[in-house]
C-alpha cells in the first residue's frame, strides 16, 4: 500500500475518533491515573522491603504501608476495568457512526448500484470490516496517549533518585516504537489483502448458497465446491500472513524490552557491589532506590509494548478502512431529489420527453424516450431482454439518474421528495420480497398502522386469505427471509395484498406472474385486475397474451421506444409482430 494512502487512511480514522471524544478522554484519564498509582505502588513495595530487610523493622509497624499497598492495587484494578469499559464505548460509538455512513451512502446510490456487487461483499463491508476497527478506537488510540504520559510520570519519579537509571530509560525507550514501526510496515498491506480475500469468499459463498438448487440441477455443485475451496485457501494464506506479522511484532517488542530491563538490573547489581559509582547525586544507592527503579523498569516499557501489540489493530483498521473510504468516496451519479410534494397524489400522470436513463457511472442505459401515461391509463411495457425496461422502471422509482424530462403531475421527478413520491406507488415485482417476520408484518410493511380488518380485507382480495387461514398461526405465522416457508405463488399473493394496502395511485408491475404456476397466475392476475381498475398503471410483461386488456402498449428495443399504441393497432407490425410470431412458434413446438 502506498505510504501516502496509509497516512490518509490513518488521518481519516483519527478524525472519526473525535466523535467519541468524551469516552476517549475518560479512557486516557484512567490510564494516566493508573500510571500515577503505579509509582505509588512501587514506592510502597520498595519501602516495605527496605524496612524489613535493611532496617529490620517489625512487620506490625508497617501495617499502614501494607494497607496502602492493597488499596493502590485495588484502585489500579478499577482503573483497568474502567479503561476497558470506556474504550469499548468509544469504539462502539464510532463503529455505529461509520456503519451509518455506509448505509446512508448505500441508500444514496440506490438498488441499481447495489445489485452490481454480490450481497456477500456488502455484508462483509458493513459487518466484518467495521467490526475490525473496534480495537483501533478502543485500544490503540487511547494507548498512543498513555504510552507518552505513563513513561513521563515514571521518569519524573526516577530522575530525582538516580539520574543514570533515568538516562537508561530515556535512551532505550525509543527502541521499542522504532522497531515496532519497522516490523509493522507490511502489516497494513497484509490486512488489506486479507480483507480483499474475505470479501471475495463472502460474496462467492453467499451467491452460491442462494443458487444451490440451480447448481445441483445442472450438476455444478462439485465444481463450485472446488472454487470455494480455492477461495478459502487464499483466505487461509492471507490470514496466516497477518498472524505471522503479529507474532513477529510481539517477539521483537519483548526482546528489546527485556534487554532494556536487563541493562537497568546490571547497572544496579554492579552499583551495589561498588563497581559502578555514578548516577546517585553523591548519596549511596539504597535498597529502596534499587527496588523502586527495578519494579518500575518493566512497567516503564509496558505502555510502549502495549502500543506495539495494538499496532496490529492499527494495521487491521487501515486495511479495513481502505475499502470503506473508497466506497464512501465513490463517484457515482445518483438521482437528485428536491422537497416538492405531489399535487393531487390520488391521481398520477407521467410525461416523458427526450429521457435518457443513466447508470451510476454515467453511461446511457436507455433513451432518448418520449411518451406519456395519462391519469387512470393502463399501459404495458414489453421488449426483449436488455431493451431497457428495468432501467426505465428504476428511473421512475428514483433509483437511477437521468437526462431530459421526467415529470410526475407536471413536476420534474428530480425536484420531488422521493419518499413522498414512493408513497404513491404500489409495487409488485417478479420476485416477491418477504422479510423475516409474520405474514401480517409483511402485508403491513407499507402501512404499519393498518387494522386487522383492513389487512384481512386486502388478503381476501388478493386470494391470500384462503391459504393464510390454513397456516398454523394464521396471520401471525412466522416466515423467514426471502419468503422461506411459503410457495412462490403464496408469497406473490402476499406481495399483492401488501401493494393493495399501500393503495397507491400509480401501480408499477414488473412481470408479477413470471415465476408462477397456472393456478397462482390466474389468481394473481384476477386480484391485480380488480386492484388497478381506475388507477394509473405501468406493467412490464413477458406474457404477450395479457396485452389485449391494456389501454396502450410501449415496445422497447435497444433502449429505444420503437412502437407506441393500442395492442390491436400495432400487433401486426414491427417488433411486436415478431415477438408474437416467436411466441406462437414456441407454443406450437411445445
Amino acid at each position: 500500500m502506498d505510504k501516502q494512502l496509509q497516512r490518509d487512511l490513518t488521518r481519516w480514522l483519527k478524525s472519526q475518533s473525535k466523535l467519541a471524544k468524551r469516552w476517549l478522554m475518560l479512557s486516557v484519564g484512567l490510564g494516566f491515573l493508573s500510571g500515577v498509582l503505579l509509582v505509588g505502588q512501587a514506592a510502597l513495595l520498595a519501602h516495605i522491603l527496605h524496612q524489613l530487610i535493611i532496617e529490620h523493622t517489625d512487620k506490625y509497624q508497617l501495617v499502614s504501608s501494607f494497607v496502602g499497598l492493597f488499596v493502590v492495587v485495588g484502585l489500579r484494578a478499577l482503573c483497568s476495568w474502567g479503561r476497558e469499559i470506556f474504550g469499548y464505548r468509544c469504539g462502539e460509538q464510532i463503529r455505529l457512526h461509520i456503519r451509518q455512513l455506509i448505509l446512508q451512502r448505500l441508500q444514496q446510490l440506490g438498488p441499481a448500484y447495489i445489485k452490481g456487487k454480490p450481497a456477500g461483499v456488502w455484508a462483509s463491508l458493513v459487518l466484518e470490516q467495521v467490526e475490525e476497527m473496534q480495537d483501533f478506537f478502543a485500544r490503540y488510540i487511547p494507548q498512543m496517549s498513555i504510552a507518552v504520559l505513563v513513561p513521563v510520570v515514571i521518569l519524573v519519579a526516577v530522575f530525582p533518585l538516580n539520574w543514570a537509571a533515568g538516562l537508561i530509560f530515556l535512551v532505550t525507550a525509543p527502541l521499542v516504537p522504532v522497531f515496532m514501526a519497522l516490523v509493522g510496515l507490511g502489516a497494513a498491506d497484509a490486512n488489506r489483502r486479507n480483507f480483499k480475500a474475505l470479501q471475495r469468499l463472502s460474496g462467492h459463498f453467499y451467491d452460491r448458497l442462494q443458487g444451490l438448487t440451480t447448481l445441483r440441477l445442472f450438476n455444478r455443485a462439485e465444481a463450485e465446491a472446488e472454487n470455494l475451496h480455492a477461495a478459502s485457501e487464499v483466505l487461509r494464506k492471507r490470514t496466516m500472513e497477518v498472524l505471522r506479522m503479529a507474532f513477529l511484532s510481539s517477539a521483537v517488542l519483548e526482546f528489546f524490552s527485556a534487554i532494556s530491563v536487563a541493562i537497568i538490573a546490571v547497572y544496579f547489581g554492579f552499583a551495589f557491589i561498588g563497581e559502578l559509582n555514578f548516577g546517585h547525586y553523591g548519596l549511596p544507592i539504597t535498597l529502596f532506590t534499587g527496588l523502586f527503579v527495578l519494579v518500575l523498569a518493566p512497567e516503564f516499557y509496558q505502555p510502549l509494548r502495549d502500543l506495539g501489540t495494538f499496532y496490529h489493530a492499527k494495521a487491521q483498521a487501515i486495511g479495513a478502512a481502505e475499502t470503506i473510504v473508497e466506497f464512501l468516496n465513490t463517484e457515482a451519479d445518483t438521482m437528485d431529489q428536491g422537497e416538492k410534494n405531489l399535487d393531487s397524489p390520488e391521481t398520477i400522470r407521467i410525461d416523458v420527453e427526450e429521457l435518457e436513463v443513466l447508470s451510476p457511472e454515467g453511461h446511457v442505459l436507455a433513451g432518448p424516450l418520449s411518451f406519456s401515461i395519462a391519469a387512470h391509463e393502463q399501459v404495458a411495457l414489453v421488449g426483449p431482454s436488455g431493451a431497457g425496461k428495468t432501467s426505465l422502471l428504476n428511473a421512475l422509482l428514483g433509483f437511477l439518474p437521468y437526462r431530459g424530462s421526467l415529470k410526475i403531475n407536471g413536476v420534474e421527478l428530480r425536484e420531488l421528495d422521493h419518499s413522498q413520491w414512493r408513497q404513491a406507488i404500489s409495487w409488485v415485482g417478479q420476485n416477491p420480497l418477504l422479510l423475516h417476520g409474520t405474514v401480517r408484518d409483511n402485508i403491513t410493511l407499507g402501512n404499519p398502522l393498518a387494522t386487522d380488518k383492513h389487512v384481512q380485507q386486502v388478503a381476501k382480495q388478493a386470494y391470500a386469505d384462503e391459504f393464510i387461514q390454513r397456516l398454523e398461526h394464521g396471520y401471525l405465522h412466522p416466515i423467514g427471509d426471502r419468503a422461506s416457508g411459503l410457495s412462490v405463488g403464496q408469497a406473490q399473493r402476499v406481495a399483492v395484498a401488501r401493494a393493495m394496502l399501500q393503495n397507491g395511485a400509480f401501480w408499477l408491475l414488473d412481470e408479477p406472474t413470471a415465476s408462477l404456476d397456472a393456478n397462482s397466475e390466474h389468481l394473481v392476475l384476477d386480484s391485480l385486475k380488480h386492484a388497478v381498475a381506475g388507477q394509473t398503471t405501468l406493467m412490464v410483461s413477458h406474457r404477450l397474451d395479457q396485452l389485449a386488456g391494456m389501454d396502450r402498449v410501449l415496445v422497447l428495443e435497444n433502449g429505444k421506444l420503437v412502437q407506441n399504441g393500442r395492442f390491436e393497432h400495432i400487433r401486426h407490425e414491427g417488433l411486436l409482430a415478431d415477438m408474437l410470431a416467436h411466441t406462437d412458434k414456441r407454443d406450437l413446438d411445445a
